[in-house]
């Protein structure tokens, strides 16, 4: 890997809302795209730093383009490591943006209940490892979106999903009652750009640090 390879970095970053929290937080530490993000249909973006760019991913495949090396660095939701498995990769800070919780909802005038319930969830993963560590036997259906539906139309007794003001459960006759994890967003770091680029990488850790931390 020549120096210059060396000193270049990429930081991958999750498309859509968490785009412009993580932006925001970047510019704090004096890093700004040379050109609109949120218009562009481009995937990666120079910046005013050299050899400093950023890549727009989904939020699934953040932690792969890390895990795999092609982005040295990437801000990804727990929610999503924690269904991935948080491996692969170093996870040395909380960015203390994105923040929201991971529920257990169920309707609120929730019947009783079979031996064997049926959950909804994208988070099928995580699902299935909270009903086991509780020693519930559950079959987990994977969704995609309106979860809430699920158990208004029987399709599943309870949802797993990411609640932030509780109002759509609300609106959809549903209420947030077991609690399974705090969501952020965190700072994910390939294990061998760590190693080869620890400068510079190092470097950004640090000051995402003292920005994250108010120091």
């Amino acid at each position: 890997m020549s120096d210059n390879q060396l000193n270049n970095v990429t930081i991958a970053l999750t498309k859509g809302r968490p785009l412009t929290q993580a932006l925001e937080l970047l510019s704090k530490i004096g890093i700004e795209p040379v050109e609109d993000m949120a218009v562009s249909r481009k995937l990666v973006f120079e910046t005013n730093r050299s050899g400093l760019s950023l890549m727009v991913l989904r939020s699934v495949d953040v932690a792969t383009y890390v895990e795999h090396g092609i982005a040295d660095m990437g801000m990804a939701g727990r929610d999503v490591l924690l269904e991935q498995g948080e491996q692969g990769y170093y996870q040395p800070l909380d960015l203390k943006i994105g923040a929201c919780d991971l529920m257990v909802a169920a309707l609120a005038d929730e019947g009783p209940l079979p031996a064997r319930i049926k959950v909804a969830s994208k988070f099928v993963n995580i699902a299935k490892r909270y009903y086991a560590e509780k020693g519930v036997q559950v079959d987990v259906i994977k969704l995609y979106g309106a979860m809430e539906l699920a158990p208004v139309t029987g399709l599943a007794h309870r949802i797993v999903d990411i609640v932030e003001t509780g109002n759509t459960l609300k609106a959809n006759g549903l209420v947030a009652i077991e609690h399974i994890a705090k969501v952020t967003s965190r700072l994910i770091v390939n294990k061998t750009s760590l190693k080869m680029k620890h400068v510079v990488i190092q470097g950004l850790i640090d000051d995402l640090a003292r920005e994250v931390n108010g120091e």
